[in-house]
């Protein structure tokens, strides 16, 4: 048999290490984290798991890019707004949304800080901050507070929707956050008053409305810090934005 003969269903092209991500992705999306290994990788490659150390030096090198990949494609097409509120709005939704669609990235958004698509987070919200005008002594603190929320809201959201899919069939969310109402419901009103009153709420609450009143909520409390000089017909510039 022949060099040539054995290589019979391996890919003829080139591999690149974009490629290979995508390709973890589509693992990533459909098995869940513990199905992406290299070996698995590259027989969805039509390749030697050997050729894959040429791009990636590890499994762990791989999530991170991975990771990086869906953050930065989904803020990459976060376009300009109309104003900072509506910025920070639309900056945490592709946020969710992407982690919404990627739930294995749920956990690891933030894992390396100094990656593009974290990178990309934090300049957006940055910008929004900036464009508020909030002073530099508050702006750490608006900062990671709305970052903290981004990432800790859709993070969970992914972690509940990786749960779901370890329940019986049929146990869908509306059935589980049922169930949930029902037990709440059913507590003392004189040592839980609070949340026995939320149960209906728990029953039909749509997830990422609520992600967003939690967004509108910390930029209520951010608006008082912005400086008050600024005036309706101000203009504020970073980067290609312009905000009034």
């Amino acid at each position: 048999m022949t060099g040539k003969a054995r290589q019979t269903g391996r890919r003829a092209d080139a591999l690149s290490k974009e490629r290979i991500v995508e390709a973890a992705i589509a693992i990533l999306d459909a098995e869940g984290e513990g199905a992406l290994t290299f070996r698995t990788l590259a027989a969805r490659l039509a390749t030697g798991a050997g050729a894959l150390y040429w791009h990636v030096a590890d499994r762990g090198e791989l999530m991170t890019a991975a990771v990086d990949h869906v953050l930065a494609t989904a803020l990459a097409g976060v376009g300009d707004a109309a104003d900072p509120r509506s910025a920070i709005r639309a900056v945490a939704l592709a946020v969710f949304d992407a982690v919404d669609a990627h739930p294995w990235a749920g956990g690891q958004l933030t894992r390396e800080p100094w990656r593009p698509g974290a990178l990309r987070l934090f300049e957006g919200i940055g910008a929004a901050l900036l464009a508020l005008g909030v002073p530099e002594r508050a702006r750490f603190d608006a900062w990671s507070a709305l970052v903290n929320y981004i990432v800790g809201a859709a993070g969970q959201n992914a972690a509940n929707a990786v749960s779901a899919r370890s329940r019986p069939t049929g146990a869908d969310r509306s059935a589980f956050l049922g169930g949930v109402a029902e037990r709440w419901a059913r507590l003392d009103p004189a040592e839980y008053p609070f949340v026995r009153d939320l149960a209906a709420r728990m029953r039909d609450h749509d997830d990422r409305e609520q992600f967003l009143a939690g967004i509108d909520i910390i930029v209520a409390g951010i608006e008082p810090l912005a400086r008050p000089q600024r005036s309706p017909g101000d203009e504020v510039t970073h980067g290609n934005r312009i905000w009034q």
